[in-house]
């Protein structure tokens, strides 16, 4: 609908991950880095960890395009963690094209560590690479950890690769797959992107759509509101984006003014978070003394009112008396 009126190619902004869209930050290069390094020198184990909407899915992407290239490599890829041990074990088998139908636990694995020995005798790489890996419940990462066991005395036969949210490094670190941890050869963590780097990512995004002149469509300003609202995260910059072009195109803008991202951030619930600038301040010696002073007030006032009610109880019963 927009693309003809901005001169684009193609659509810049599709959530889809997409690698020929990648924008590699330094973190995402080294990201990507050690993902290769840690397969191609037989490291074993190794994670990355993000937000969502970092990017995680597409370095993935990235990497699975680059082992596709070498003849040595084949990969089993989980995308789904809700699976139960045997369902994650046939999955696995079944995606290196192995037979899984009506084996048990033990024959799969019996049989994944058969053919993984097998390829590590002929200097074949194989890989298992689990995304969304922050779903996997304990039993599934034990049944992880056994498998890191397939080694020789110089390298690990099966490299494995979990890629998941925040959530995973919590898994990890606790008490009951502090072996695993120990394990970990290598760890990445994605970030949300900077200001620059989120000016970066939309020119760099429009100038493969085809975009002849991609800071004069998205300004200064508006990539600024784009980044306040989005929070750096690439997914919210692309669903803004993608709904700014149309809005513009709807007013046959040549460029995206910053109310529309307003407008859209509104349609989209996108509530800015904000950090107080002063948490968790201590009190000082004077707050200490007002503190105090209130107190001994209190007490000075509630001594008086003790003493009254036991002068007035001490009255009540002589006029009884008297009477």
């Amino acid at each position: 609908m927009y693309k003809t009126f901005y001169s684009l190619k193609r659509n810049p902004f599709e959530i889809t991950p997409d690698p020929s869209f990648l924008f590699a930050t330094r973190r995402h290069n080294e990201a990507l880095a050690a993902l290769y390094y840690g397969v191609r020198r037989h490291k074993g184990f190794v994670v990355l960890t993000g937000e969502v909407g970092t990017g995680k899915t597409l370095l993935l992407r990235c990497l699975l395009q680059l082992l596709k290239q070498s003849d040595d490599v084949k990969y089993a890829y989980v995308f789904n963690g809700r699976l139960s041990p045997l369902e994650f074990l046939q999955y696995i088998a079944g995606d290196l094209g192995l037979p899984a139908a009506g084996k048990n636990k033990s024959e799969l694995l019996l049989q994944l560590a058969g053919y993984v020995v097998a390829r590590g005798e002929k200097k074949l790489t194989t890989v298992l690479v689990v995304d969304e890996a922050h779903h996997l419940s304990t039993d599934i990462l034990e049944e992880i950890r056994l498998l890191t066991n397939l080694e020789t005395a110089d390298e690990k036969l099966l490299q494995i690769l979990l890629v998941g949210q925040p959530e995973l490094d919590e898994k990890l670190d606790s008490v009951e797959l502090r072996q695993l941890k120990q394990r970990i050869a290598l760890r990445s963590h994605l970030l949300a992107l900077d200001l620059n780097e989120t000016k970066g990512y939309i020119e760099r995004r429009l100038q493969l759509a085809g975009s002849p002149n991609p800071s004069s469509l998205f300004p200064q300003e508006t990539v600024a509101a784009i980044h306040r609202h989005a929070r750096g995260i690439p997914r919210l910059i692309n669903t803004i984006c993608e709904n700014a072009l149309i809005a513009a195109y709807a007013r046959q803008a040549a460029s995206v003014a910053p109310d529309i991202i307003e407008g859209i951030a509104k349609d989209f619930r996108l509530g800015v978070h904000t950090v107080p600038v002063e948490t968790g301040k201590m009190p000082d010696e004077l707050d200490y003394r007002k503190a105090a002073r209130t107190l001994l007030e209190l007490y000075t006032r509630l001594q008086g009112e003790q003493a009254r009610e036991e002068e007035l109880a001490a009255r009540v019963p002589v006029r009884l008396t008297e009477q």
